[in-house]
């Protein structure tokens, strides 16, 4: 029997979305450096912050990220939430600036993160 997905909640401004997390050894250290309350950096249509202390196995690391993709840069130590085009994007898909582990998937439409650019501050939680 495999154990279910670990989700996590993704609070921006007033959006609030859950994500569910692949059972990888980098996913499962975000996991439990959770919660975090962090101010957010933009990149085009893309959050990121700081979530020091989590090692990155580099399981799955890519330059080939969708909407929705939640990854982790092991260089920056830095969680990333892709929700639309970076400035590297050619087509409708983002670009990271950098190769990532993407560890999960936001559940629904991420494009609603949009609505919350200039929101200062992120909340992520174990569900």
């Amino acid at each position: 029997m495999t154990e279910p997905a670990k989700r996590i909640r993704i609070t921006v401004g007033g959006i609030q979305l859950e994500a569910e997390l692949k059972s990888s050894k980098t996913a499962g250290e975000v996991y439990a450096a959770l919660p975090i309350d962090a101010p957010i950096n933009t990149w085009g249509e893309e959050f990121y912050f700081k979530l020091p202390g989590v090692k990155d196995y580099r399981e799955t690391a890519t330059n080939q990220v969708k909407v929705g993709d939640v990854a982790f840069w092991g260089a920056g130590q830095v969680l990333a939430i892709f929700f639309g085009r970076t400035p590297m994007s050619m087509g409708p898909d983002p670009v990271p600036a950098d190769r990532v582990n993407v560890i999960g998937k936001i559940v629904g439409d991420a494009s609603q993160l949009r609505r919350v650019m200039e929101a200062p501050t992120i909340r992520v939680e174990r569900v």
